[in-house]
This record gives structure tokens, sequence and C-alpha cells, in this order.
């Protein structure tokens, strides 16, 4: 099921271990050989908020949705991606070299779970999460299309709102 289609421009790391989720669309790893411990942002893909913010106030005004859905909706996402992985699950991290980390410091990347599945491509399918242009990614064109077929479908957020 794996779509991801490696470049020679990606990193790959390997024999890391899902240590905390954070929300629909970031997760903590830790490197199980030097125990570093580090926020990766997933590639390609935007899930609502799930803490009252300003990017919530942002959504809210350009949406026009009230902020306690949206947050209800980012639960839903979080919950969603749980229910994808488990705490210890082994995992492996696939970069664009020209996109290692976000304005924030967080490393963004494409999660390869087990057996081959890339979690990023789930939460685009299954409609808990949309495409995010801020930052290009090899993989945001097909994340466009399957969102569209998630958004067509009704699936996941889709079933309650038509726009997140």
């Amino acid at each position: 099921m794996k779509q991801y289609n490696a470049k020679e421009t990606t990193l790959k790391k390997n024999l890391l271990e899902i240590v905390k989720f954070v929300d629909g669309d970031g997760i903590i790893l830790k490197d199980i050989i030097s125990k570093e411990e580090f926020e990766v942002r997933f590639y390609g893909i935007d899930a609502p908020e799930i803490n009252y913010c300003n990017k919530i106030k942002k959504d809210e005004k350009e949406l026009q949705l009230p902020a306690a859905l949206l947050i209800k909706l980012g639960f839903m996402s979080f919950n969603f991606l749980k229910d994808q992985v488990t705490l210890g699950d082994l995992c492996t991290l696939v970069q664009e070299q020209n996109n290692l980390v976000d304005k924030y410091g967080r490393h963004l990347g494409y999660l390869i779970l087990n057996d081959g599945s890339v979690l990023n491509e789930i939460m685009i399918k299954e409609g808990y999460a949309k495409p995010y242009n801020d930052v290009f990614c090899e993989m945001l064109p097909m994340y466009q299309e399957w969102n569209l077929q998630a958004k067509n479908s009704s699936k996941g957020l889709y079933s309650i709102v038509n726009n997140f």
C-alpha cells in the first residue's frame, strides 16, 4: 500500500521509537541508539488544532467555524492517529533534504510504519488531515488528490464538515 516514492534527495532514519503523540499531524520519536528525542511534523498534512491558539483564531475566521468545533475535530484527528500506531512501535522517518525542519525547529518527514504504510498518507486518505501547502513536499500533489477523494466520500472529518 506504500505510495511514497523515495528519491535520491531523501534522508532515511531507521530504528526510531514512537514515544509521544503531539496532535493529529505531529509525534515525538526517540532514536533507539542515541536515545535522542525529537518532534516530527508530518510532511504535507495539516490537522485541526487540539488547543485554543493563534492558529485556531485564524482558522475560525477563515473557515467560519467556531473554535470549539475545530478543537473537537482536532481531537478526532488526534484519536484517529493514536489508533494507527502504538507508543513503543518502531518506525522509519524519511525526509526530503531541502526540507528537514520547519520554522519551529521540528523535524519534517514521512513516517513509515512497520507494515510499510505511510502515516501521512493514512491521515489524508481517511479524511483526518488535509494537504498542507505552506511547506512543499514531493507528495503534496498526491495528497491533494487523495484529500479530494476523502472529501467527496465524506470520510473522517468530512463526515461532519465540508472544510477544516
